[in-house]
């Protein structure tokens, strides 16, 4: 009995261990990710995109606000955001001025559900079975209109179910997006058809990789697909990875860089064919208000360096 008892009391003081590494020091210990992604055309200058994702923020976190701010110092040329940016019906104000010394650089952005509804409790298991709810109910409105209108303001392209081109650096940049897959808001009937001819690059930008976008970015032509949404899998097994991605999106595209092409669906990436789409996915910056805890999958920001195909 006392043997039980003692691994018991072990247990729950490792427990309680890793539940406060993962709720106080490691869903705050932000990292910028750093990924080249051959898709220019020969002889073009790198481009530097920096791709934020998933804040979910709250006023009070003056410390994401403030790496946020530091993210300026790397001079990017593009800032794509992939929804989610806020988690409280007061948060833009500070979303705003998390991202004001980015709003002077070119941008776009996409919505996330949780630009549009404010998160709720649920029962935590359910994350874990692929009954994770797309429906709202009554579940909260956040300020969306505020949202877009503060981030239209400064100049950044709406890309909620629209196509947009810009030019940067010389550049001529197609960028596609849609409104939230996770929520079924996404059109795609709106913004198929082949990659534009006079673009150096298509981007497609998805708050969450459904794999019906997916697939439809990588048949029309576009190079780059950006997403967020998935959180990294949020709370990973140490030495395994992502148990969910909260789409039906693969564990082993959960983060980082990959390859997509239509039909993937879980085959490796190692057996791309040629002219598959490069697949970025981020981890994001944030948490839930509700799960306020990430374990081996630190918050994350990216930048990925465009440069010629040739360097493939």
């Amino acid at each position: 009995m006392r043997a039980v008892t003692k691994t018991a009391l072990g247990l729950g003081i490792a427990g309680t261990g890793v539940l406060g590494w993962a709720s106080l020091v490691e869903r705050n210990a932000f990292v910028l990710r750093r990924y080249d992604v051959p898709v220019l055309p020969d002889g073009a200058a790198p481009l530097r995109v920096l791709h934020l994702s998933d804040l979910h923020l709250l006023p009070r976190q003056r410390a994401k606000r403030a790496w946020v701010h530091s993210l300026a110092s790397l001079d990017p040329d593009l800032v794509i955001t992939t929804g989610d940016n806020i988690a409280a019906d007061d948060a833009v104000p500070a979303l705003l001025d998390a991202y004001e010394l980015l709003l002077g650089i070119p941008g776009a952005f996409v919505l996330g559900s949780n630009d549009y509804f404010a998160p709720t409790l649920k029962n935590p298991l359910r994350y874990l079975t692929r009954h994770h709810a797309r429906g709202v109910g009554t579940t909260p409105r956040l300020p969306t209109a505020d949202l877009v209108r503060g981030l239209r303001s400064q100049g950044w392209a709406d890309l909620t179910n629209r196509r947009h081109c810009l030019s940067v650096r010389g550049l001529r940049i197609e960028l596609v997006g849609v409104d939230d897959p996770h929520l079924n808001y996404d059109r795609l009937d709106l913004v198929r058809g082949p990659a534009s001819s006079d673009a150096d690059v298509t981007l497609g930008i998805t708050h969450a990789p459904y794999q019906r976008v997916l697939d439809a970015y990588a048949a029309d032509g576009a190079e780059l697909i950006i997403a967020g949404h998935t959180h990294g899998g949020q709370v990973c097994v140490p030495g395994y990875g992502a148990l969910v991605t909260n789409c039906d999106l693969d564990t082993s595209r959960v983060k980082g860089l990959s390859r997509w092409w239509p039909g993937a669906g879980s085959t490796p990436s190692s057996q791309a064919p040629e002219g598959a789409a490069w697949l970025e996915v981020s981890a994001g910056l944030g948490t839930a208000p509700t799960a306020p805890v990430r374990l081996a999958c630190r918050p994350e920001a990216t930048l990925l360096t465009l440069v010629p195909r040739s360097r493939a």
